[in-house]
């Protein structure tokens, strides 16, 4: 009976994060961008999430001409989904409200080798690319066993010498692209603007000013105060609730 119960709230609770979702879409369609915000946010508060649901807030907010949730949304939907184009190209679009032009600071040399090789793909892929591996090196591995010429049994010998290079390079990518995932905390300015300290107290100077919708990463946390870094490298104190961490 139990069970019963619980899968009927499952179904219940779907049901309604759907209707909430079509109403939403409903409602942005007649350009009533204010009351479609209402219907997804309630998918949200269902404990509902989705790359689309995150976008569509996105684009709702960013019709309402409100950088910093738009461009939060954006963010979120970025992390259910970083090979999304159409995310990205949304997302350029509300960057291009912001106030604030932070340039970023590229790596150099063999740190920006690995960097650039890594963020081919997700994580995610990465993995599935190392189980495919896996694969061929088993049938390589069998083709060698049970080969009875010895140009093809030299072929499979080699192939896995190669296969193993290849597999320890995505694992390795993957791994890295995990990590980087994990402790990457990126955060959205939605304060109008807020005074980054050099120190995590009023009293202290201020370091430089930032706007609404301005993407910053969070390096540690200190009372109210969360210690940032800008894309171009420069480090300040900001107060915990002028922000609004993406992950």
């Amino acid at each position: 009976m139990k069970k019963i119960i619980f899968i009927l709230l499952l179904t219940t609770q779907f049901f309604f994060a759907q209707t909430g979702f079509d109403r939403g879409n409903y409602l942005y369609q007649k350009a009533r961008y204010e009351e479609a915000i209402k219907e997804y946010e309630s998918v949200l508060a269902s404990q509902q999430h989705s790359s689309e649901l995150y976008f569509n807030l996105g684009n709702c907010y960013y019709k309402l001409n409100k950088v910093a949730p738009a461009i939060y949304n954006y963010e979120k939907a970025l992390v259910l989904n970083p090979d999304d184009a159409e995310i990205t190209n949304n997302l350029k679009f509300a960057q291009k409200l912001q106030i604030d032009e932070i340039k970023d600071i590229p790596t150099v040399g063999f740190s920006k080798m690995v960097q650039d090789f890594t963020s081919i793909f997700h994580y995610n892929t990465w993995a599935w690319i190392s189980i495919g591996l896996s694969t061929l090196f088993l049938l390589f591995f069998i083709g060698y066993y049970f080969s009875q010429i010895t140009l093809s049994k030299r072929i499979f010998f080699f192939g896995m010498f190669v296969l193993v290079f290849l597999l320890l390079m995505s694992v390795s990518a993957a791994i890295s692209e995990k990590n980087d995932f994990k402790n990457e905390r990126p955060a959205i300015v939605f304060a109008e603007m807020t005074l980054v300290k050099s120190e995590p107290q009023k009293a202290s100077n201020t370091v430089f000013t930032l706007h609404e919708g301005t993407k910053v990463f969070v390096l540690e946390e200190l009372e109210n105060w969360k210690k940032i870094q800008l894309t171009d490298g420069t480090e300040g104190w900001i107060e915990k609730t002028a922000i609004k961490e993406v992950k």
